[in-house]
């Protein structure tokens, strides 16, 4: 059962292998789906700064009937915070905001921020700023594990030339018809474990004619499939959804993918065309 699964991050955390992600789940409602999830066996609750909904993380934490030790909760440092005291005042406020004494692991929700994501400059002194910070908080005992997200391999490099505690996750952007393989390899080669957000790429596989057909031979559906998919890669996946039933469907993935159809999977077409969500950096878009 992966809900029961681990891995073992850099500095000897273990991080359950399955993760409610929360991104466009209101604060008001993430309450109810932080409660439901624990109740199915969910242990890792992503969150950040930027999706507005720490509060009601932690009211559904408070709320789950759940020991606060056996929850695993990740936010993430504004993209925008590029200096060392914001970032300082920043993690105090996710605690604050969260209502936790710690927080189980922290990460820089992207190298640059949202509006310039696609410009040149990878804000290599800011992110060094940030990332003191983290470490400092991580010392402090405020933080269990640090960590980045959405960076490259040279904002990667930027941190480990100068940083005393290494990044222990990269969580991006991957799913079956984009999986960036030389990012993640050389994550994994420096024993950072990578997250997939959006394993289901925000809900368009759901419409990919060979994906749904790959999805009927394993008899699943095609969120399983995705998942199942991530996890074979090693990866994490943080599937996104305030609904039970989903939830339910997503943790169901006790099967096993054959090699040939994970290298079908891996070289599919990638997505051009995200929908609603392709307005987002993350996507291809810019935000207005």
């Amino acid at each position: 059962m992966v809900l029961e699964e681990r891995f073992t991050l850099s500095n000897g955390v273990e991080i359950p292998k399955l993760g409610l992600g929360t991104w466009f789940i209101s604060d008001e409602d993430v309450v109810q789906a932080v409660k439901e999830a624990t109740q199915m066996g969910y242990r890792h609750i992503d969150t950040a700064q930027a999706y507005q909904n720490e509060n009601g993380v932690g009211k559904g934490i408070k709320a789950c009937g759940v020991k606060r030790e056996d929850l695993f909760v990740t936010t993430k440092l504004a993209a925008e915070v590029k200096s060392y005291d914001e970032a300082v005042a920043s993690i105090d406020n996710s605690l604050k905001t969260l209502g936790l004494d710690y927080i189980d692991m922290m990460i820089i929700h992207s190298p640059k921020p949202w509006m310039e994501f696609h410009e040149d400059d990878h804000y290599f002194e800011g992110n060094r700023e940030a990332w003191k910070a983290l470490e400092e908080a991580y010392k402090a005992g405020k933080l269990r594990a640090i960590g980045v997200s959405n960076f490259e391999k040279e904002d990667i490099d930027n941190i480990l030339e100068s940083c005393t505690v290494k990044p222990m996750v990269n969580q991006i952007l991957a799913h079956i018809s984009n999986t960036p393989k030389e990012l993640i390899e050389y994550c994994q080669d420096k024993g950072i474990l990578v997250e997939a957000y959006s394993p289901v790429a925000h809900g368009e596989l759901m419409k990919n004619q060979d994906v749904i057909k790959m999805a009927e031979k394993y008899g699943v559906s095609v969120p399983q499939l995705s998942i199942r998919y991530v996890l074979q890669l090693d990866l994490l996946p943080l599937p996104k959804t305030a609904n039970p039933a989903h939830m339910k469907n997503n943790a169901e993935v006790d099967f096993v993918i054959s090699d040939d159809d994970m290298e079908v999977l891996k070289n599919m077409k990638t997505i051009e065309d995200y929908g609603e969500a392709s307005m987002f950096p993350v996507y291809g878009g810019k935000l207005k």
